[in-house]
């Protein structure tokens, strides 16, 4: 009788799920499950990390000084309280293993993105699950579910796979009012498709109690090198620090993300494009009789009448060579994300939902 056995909480985990990338049997597919950048990586990414070939042979810096200090700069952030990781997913299993175990709980909302109950359960904490409303983080739920084991509380902004955003008066609100033993993850991972927005890097330096994490596998293009950044507390930052590996990062990813990061033209334009096809997708699905929320990233999220039409809509969309993302496992069986490609396979998606719905009456 063996009794090897995994620490609590393991067991609990349903794997992650990423979005689907192939069609059997179709090669003219285009992918919009995973929010990706359609327009992948600027060229100046691109020349940095082909330049890194020649120095794979050598161990990577352990600090990340330059990649920090161009977070710095461009960010107008502390350097000295950024950490870098293997995407923001990193950081956020970071934070738990760091500050929630057995019997502490961690709080994230009911269409939250699923690696804050992942990470939890992997820290054996307990995960407690608050609902939205109309699809938007609320503040008043989340506090009223706040209780003397509340270790960490997650919530992005704007959100995966809503697409809404709760303004900075109402994220300040949630801070101030959470019990002391507790900090509030701002998950910013696509921050940077809202034009002003500082992903929560006001209320970071306002307080002690919030961190924010952000990533380049957005509009930076770069979701195949994995690479991700978080600002907190110096003293927090501390903490993760201690267990962060000393060699997480390659130096492919660290000079591919600081070259990505200061070609500051190519991100403006891209955020700019994503806002001209958002837009224009949203007013072409509103016009198929398929309603959407307001979205503030590079998605949208189609609504349906019910779980049955939502999935013939995919289905039917898969015959024509096109993949977007089913987000039942979100608790929103009735919709399907779509992200925001160039304009030729926003043309596409949209021409064919219209066919759907126009199959359906």
């Amino acid at each position: 009788m063996t009794l090897i056995t995994p620490q609590p909480g393991i067991l609990e985990i349903a794997p992650y799920v990423g979005g689907q990338s192939k069609i059997a049997g179709m090669t003219d597919v285009i992918k919009l499950s995973s929010n990706e950048n359609p327009f992948g990586p600027s060229e100046r990414a691109k020349a940095a990390f082909a330049r890194t070939a020649h120095s794979l042979h050598r161990y990577p810096s352990t600090d990340h000084a330059d990649l920090r200090a161009a977070i710095g700069e461009v960010h107008g952030v502390d350097p000295a309280r950024v950490i870098c990781g293997v995407g923001s997913d990193e950081i956020i299993t970071f934070l738990c293993q760091a500050y929630a175990g057995p019997g502490d709980e961690v709080i994230h909302t009911e269409h939250g993105f699923s690696m804050y109950r992942i990470s939890a359960l992997a820290a054996g904490a307990t995960p407690v699950e608050v609902p939205e409303r109309d699809r938007v983080v609320d503040v008043d739920a989340i506090l009223a579910a706040c209780t003397d084991r509340t270790r960490l509380v997650f919530i992005a902004n704007p959100a995966n796979p809503t697409g809404t955003m709760i303004p900075a008066e109402d994220a300040a609100r949630l801070a101030g009012g959470l019990p002391p033993q507790a900090i509030l993850v701002l998950d910013g991972a696509y921050a940077e498709f809202v034009e002003g927005f500082d992903g929560g890097t006001a209320l970071v330096e306002a307080r002690r109690n919030v961190v924010m994490t952000r990533t380049f596998s957005k509009i930076y293009g770069l979701g195949g090198l994995r690479i991700g950044w978080g600002y907190g507390p110096a003293e927090v930052i501390g903490v993760l620090d201690r267990i962060r590996g000393p060699f997480n990062l390659s130096t492919t990813q660290l000079e591919t993300a600081e070259a990505a990061l200061r070609d500051t033209d190519y991100t403006d334009r891209c955020r700019a494009e994503n806002a001209r096809m958002r837009s224009w997708l949203v007013e072409a699905l509103n016009g198929a009789g398929v309603p959407t929320d307001e979205s503030f990233a590079n998605f949208v999220l189609a609504r349906f009448a019910d779980q049955a039409e939502a999935e013939a809509c995919d289905a039917f969309l898969k015959s024509q060579g096109l993949i977007v993302r089913q987000v039942a496992g979100y608790k929103l069986p009735n919709c399907l994300r779509i992200t925001v490609g160039d304009e030729p396979a926003c043309r596409r998606v949209a021409h064919a939902v219209a066919r759907f719905r126009e199959g359906a009456r």
